[in-house]
């Protein structure tokens, strides 16, 4: 077995080495009961804490002091919808989504970026009146899965850095108003054009109803209904007018045949008997007619008192037929079928037979008006039925454009409501806070990592100081071996 060559153990009671083992010694260090070497690392005790101190005590002594204000936004998670119904015109709707809603864009992931931008800060350093380098940028953290967005800006005096913070708010919601202001006018000269089309629709189609108003003088469906209801109307109008003056043509004429006398006749024999003159004529004729008969049962027919009885008789007779013809207007002929007997209640038919005579000269008068009235109707609807037709069309298309163009305008208005579509809601949580303690220099930490060097320095020298008694127990385990 081949022994490996090993530097002797040195004993704690070892005697100091020679001046030849200086180099040695420095290598692998001396004995612990050595204090020789004590001053040695004291000083470099020394050198390390100064070191190690000096620089820490310069930084807390001449870092200026800064302080740091913080501010919390939050995002609502929930979307917004609104509806517009106008009965008759049209509907209108329009739905924001939720900020949330889409895992392709995180509105905080947005917004922060918009914190830092450059017109941000720019205009946040104008409101402060100091430049955009002096402003520094704004620290903008993310809470994981949640809507928070943390903003953290720094300044000389808590008041300055509250008043930096509050500017970078201003100047951010400034923006978002703008950016949305600019969206929904966008939004509303890309739909212009469309509203432009529609109206001049509008336009074109009232033109052509106008038009067609003005050539066939038909104003509107509504009036070409008006009239065929009222034709229909005269329709039935006309049969019950028929059936009607069948009617009184039959009791006229049944009442002509039971007194065998036409109306007309009857109403001549009521209106001769009616004058009182006729009548004293027929009273005066019945007067002579009796002489008549008496002087002929006393005396012969050719006796002057006869003659002169039948003389009277047919004076009176031929003054009573030349009144009858004076006042009804007929001839001889026609005054021999008189009925020259109407008194009592033949009399009153004869009335009733020339009112109802009259009730069907009225009726069929009646039946004629009407039957005229339908013609015209008919005509009437058949010259405006093809514009009716091509009205109504005009009429339904109009409607049809005025609903698309009030829809189209209902939703371009709300439109301009529905701000948060691109650009979420986003709130103030928390206003940006007055610190009370200084963010920097953080003495506690320089503090404790200077402490933490010199306990390393220490915990080194202290390695350096029991090295050779290390050095020789680990070169022995092998001999032992």
């Amino acid at each position: 077995m081949t022994l490996q060559p090993t530097l002797p153990f040195v004993a704690d009671d070892a005697p100091a080495p020679r001046k030849g083992g200086r180099i040695r010694r420095a290598l692998v260090g001396g004995r612990l009961s050595d204090l020789g070497r004590l001053p040695r690392y004291v000083a470099f005790a020394i050198l390390g804490g100064t070191l190690i101190w000096a620089p820490i005590t310069g930084y807390l002594k001449t870092a200026p002091l800064s302080y740091k204000s913080t501010t919390s936004l939050i995002l609502p998670g929930s979307g917004a919808s609104a509806s517009l119904n106008l009965s008759g015109i049209g509907q209108a709707s329009s739905y924001a989504n939720s900020a949330f809603a889409s895992n392709a864009v995180s509105p905080t992931e947005t917004y922060k970026r918009l914190l830092g931008a450059d017109r941000i800060l720019s205009e946040a350093a104008d409101t402060l009146g100091i430049l955009r380098a002096e402003l520094g940028r704004p620290r903008v953290d993310l809470v994981d899965q949640t809507s928070l967005i943390h903003i953290e800006m720094t300044g000389r005096t808590p008041k300055e850095a509250q008043q930096r913070g509050e500017a970078i708010l201003a100047a951010f919601f400034a923006e978002l108003d703008a950016l949305r202001a600019d969206e929904v006018s966008t939004r509303e000269d890309s739909g212009l054009q469309a509203i432009a089309d529609y109206r001049a629709s509008v336009g074109r189609t009232r033109t052509e109803i106008a038009n067609l108003q003005a050539q066939s003088g038909l104003i509107s469906v509504e009036q070409y209904d008006v009239l065929m209801d009222r034709n229909l109307a005269l329709e039935s109008r006309i049969q019950a007018q028929s059936a009607q003056l069948s009617e009184t043509t039959a009791s006229v004429n049944a009442l002509a045949g039971q007194l065998g006398l036409k109306p007309d006749m009857a109403a001549a024999t009521l209106k001769l008997f009616a004058d009182g003159s006729y009548l004293a004529l027929l009273d005066e004729i019945a007067g002579h007619e009796a002489e008549l008969s008496k002087a002929n049962s006393q005396y012969g027919s050719r006796h002057p008192k006869v003659e002169e009885a039948r003389k009277a008789r047919d004076a009176a007779a031929i003054a009573a037929n030349e009144m009858a013809q004076a006042v009804t207007g007929l001839d001889d002929d026609t005054l021999a079928s008189l009925d020259l007997a109407p008194q009592g209640a033949r009399s009153d038919l004869h009335a009733q037979l020339v009112q109802m005579e009259a009730a069907r000269q009225g009726a069929a008068q009646e039946l004629d008006t009407l039957k005229v009235q339908f013609e015209d109707g008919n005509s009437q609807l058949a010259s405006l039925a093809s514009a009716a037709a091509q009205l109504q069309d005009l009429e339904r298309d109009f409607t049809v454009a005025e609903a698309v163009f009030a829809s189209a305008i209902a939703k371009a208005q709300s439109s301009k409501s529905d701000v948060f579509a691109s650009y979420p809601l986003v709130q103030v949580l928390e206003n940006p806070s007055l610190a009370e303690n200084p963010s920097s220099p953080n003495r506690k930490l320089a503090i404790a990592a200077g402490g933490a060097a010199t306990l390393m320095m220490l915990i080194s020298l202290i390695l350096g100081w029991v090295r050779l008694a290390v050095i020789g127990r680990l070169m022995s385990k092998p001999r032992d071996a």
